[in-house]
C-alpha cells in the first residue's frame, strides 16, 4: 500500500512508441479514475496526441510541451513543484519523459542528475511519476543510470514493481560527477578578481561573433556575470573565465575555489533578493548548465545553442 504522503518515481523502458503511448494512456486513466489530477509533460506534440486520445476522461488533465519546459535539464523540478503546489493536499500523477532525439551527452547526462534530484526534492510528495525512457537511443551507461535514478518500474502488465533505486534520495549517478572535459586549446581566458566589467565585455564580444541573437547575448552575459559575482561574494578569491564556440552553441565556463554544498541549487525558487537566486536564474536563461562542485571548488559551465535542437 503507497503511503499517502509519498512519492512513487517509476520508470518505464520502452522500445517503440506504440507501446509508449498505450502504457501512458493505461496509466493516466488509472490516475484519473481515481480522482487524480494529471501532468501529461511529454516532447513536442507527444502530450497533445496523449490528451487528444483521453478525449473526454472524466478528470482534470495538463500538458506541457518538455521541449520548452526542459530544454535545460534543471528548470524541470521548479515547474513540477510549481503543479504540486497547485494541488496541494492532493495525490497527483506525473508523466515525465525529459529525453528526446538529438539530445547531446552533456544533456543525458544532466537528464539523469535530474532523475536522481527529484528523489531528494519530493520524497514527501503525494505523486506517482512515470518517467517513459526509449531505450533505443540512449547508451547502457545511460540506461543504467536512469535504473539506478528510480526506486521503481512499470511492468509490462502496468504493475510497478521495486527496483532497489538508489540508497538515498539524491544519489547521483557517478557517470554525472565526473569532471567535465577540459575546453579547447582555443578557448579565450580571463581571469578576475573584482571587477566584472571585463567578464561582461569578453562574453558579449565572443557572443557576436556567432549568430547568437542579441536577446540571448544579453541572457548570456547576464548568466556569466551572475555566476562571477557569486565568485565575489562568497569566495576570497577571484575566478576564471573561458569562453569558445563552434558550430552547434557557445560555452561559457566560471572556476573558482567555493564549494555549492546543496545539491537542489538553481533548481529551487529563491526571493530575488536571497542566496541562490543568481543560480535559479542562470538555469532559467541557458540551454544547458552544468556544474562540479566540492571541496577543491567549482566549476559551472553555461551552454547557449546556435541551432535548433528540438526533435523532428
Amino acid at each position: 500500500m503507497t503511503k499517502p504522503g509519498a512519492l512513487r518515481h517509476v520508470a518505464f523502458y520502452y522500445r517503440d512508441e506504440a507501446d509508449s503511448r498505450a502504457q501512458i494512456l493505461r496509466f493516466a486513466r488509472d490516475g484519473l479514475a481515481r480522482g487524480e489530477p494529471l501532468l501529461i509533460a511529454l516532447p513536442g506534440d507527444a502530450a497533445r496526441a496523449v490528451a487528444d486520445q483521453l478525449g473526454p476522461e472524466p478528470g482534470a488533465f495538463w500538458c506541457r510541451d518538455m521541449t520548452d519546459i526542459g530544454r535545460n535539464p534543471s528548470r524541470i523540478i521548479p515547474e513540477l513543484q510549481a503543479f504540486f503546489d497547485k494541488h496541494a493536499g492532493q495525490r497527483v500523477r506525473v508523466v515525465d519523459e525529459p529525453d528526446w532525439s538529438g539530445r547531446s551527452p552533456a544533456e543525458v547526462r544532466e537528464l539523469i542528475r535530474h532523475e536522481a534530484l527529484v528523489n531528494l526534492a519530493f520524497s514527501g510528495a503525494p505523486t506517482t511519476m512515470l518517467c517513459p525512457c526509449d531505450v533505443t537511443r540512449l547508451t547502457p551507461a545511460a540506461v543504467s543510470g536512469v535504473r539506478r535514478a528510480h526506486p521503481e518500474c512499470l511492468d509490462g502488465d502496468g504493475g510497478i514493481t521495486a527496483t532497489g533505486g538508489p540508497a538515498d534520495p539524491g544519489q547521483i549517478p557517478p557517470e554525472c560527477d565526473r569532471p567535465l572535459p577540459l575546453p579547447p586549446a582555443r578557448a579565450e581566458i580571463l581571469d578576475y578578481e573584482t571587477d566584472l566589467a571585463p567578464v561582461r565585455r569578453m562574453v558579449e564580444i565572443h557572443a557576436r561573433r556567432t549568430s547568437l541573437a542579441d536577446e540571448r547575448v544579453c541572457d548570456l552575459v547576464l548568466a556569466v556575470n551572475e555566476i562571477a559575482a557569486n565568485t565575489l561574494g562568497h569566495t576570497r578569491s577571484g575566478g576564471m573565465l573561458q569562453v569558445w564556440h563552434d558550430a552547434a552553441e557557445i560555452l561559457c565556463q566560471v572556476d573558482d575555489h567555493g564549494w555549492i554544498t546543496d545539491p537542489l541549487a538553481g533548481r529551487v525558487r529563491h526571493p530575488p533578493d536571497g542566496r541562490g537566486h543568481g543560480l535559479f536564474l542562470v538555469n532559467q536563461v541557458c540551454d544547458l548548465v552544468e556544474m562540479r562542485t566540492g571541496p577543491y571548488g567549482t566549476t559551472v559551465r553555461m551552454h547557449m545553442s546556435l541551432v535548433d535542437r528540438s526533435p523532428a
